[in-house]
């Protein structure tokens, strides 16, 4: 388990923003996967618990959710110049990449070929999320909540997104905060 390995830090500015950079073109289609591989289990900057922790924290942010993790995590080791480093490493040279590919794409979007792998890249990136999903949720095994309610917080997420097409805002203020409370009162039970 990682958390059994030694702990790491980003050995310099550069070090951080050169991590990012790379982080940022690995993300095809979603860049979670590749942060928390990297962040977790080769770099072992966070253990997998406080990556879920962070990972919360910048989802519930406003903006795109790695971009608050990269700044979080510069930050948590380098203040504010260390996540402004994280971020303009997370955004810098994918930048200029997408603006090429919309150069590209903006001749080219009528061929069958650019359809056909843009529709493949939606189903691989579809499956990295779902696999990084169900890799995140063996922290749960930690969390004071039993692992049936935790399964059920999570199924009620599920159906509000999917099938009840509930807007992200609502269902985070509404699970969230039932997450969080039954959370506070376990832990509370528990102080002598």
């Amino acid at each position: 388990m990682t958390s059994d390995l030694p702990r790491s830090r980003p050995s310099s500015l550069f070090d951080l923003f050169l991590s990012f950079t790379i982080l940022a073109l690995q993300g095809f289609g979603g860049v979670l996967a590749v942060v928390q591989r990297e962040m977790v289990e080769r770099k072992r900057w966070l253990t997998q618990e406080e990556f879920i922790e962070e990972w919360a924290v910048a989802q519930i942010m406003p903006g795109p959710n790695v971009v608050n993790l990269a700044l979080m995590i510069g930050s948590r080791y380098y203040g504010l110049r260390g996540g402004l480093v994280a971020l303009a490493g997370m955004l810098t040279v994918p930048l200029l990449v997408v603006l090429v590919l919309a150069v590209l794409h903006s001749h080219y979007a009528h061929h069958p070929g650019v359809a056909g792998a843009l529709r493949g890249m939606a189903v691989v990136s579809a499956g990295m999320i779902a696999a990084t999903g169900l890799k995140l949720a063996s922290a749960l095994g930690k969390h004071p909540l039993p692992m049936w309610l935790t399964g059920a917080i999570a199924l009620l997420c599920v159906v509000f997104v999917v099938l009840l097409h509930l807007p992200l805002v609502y269902t985070l203020l509404i699970l969230g905060s039932i997450g969080v409370t039954l959370t506070y009162r376990k832990l509370k039970g528990r102080q002598p």
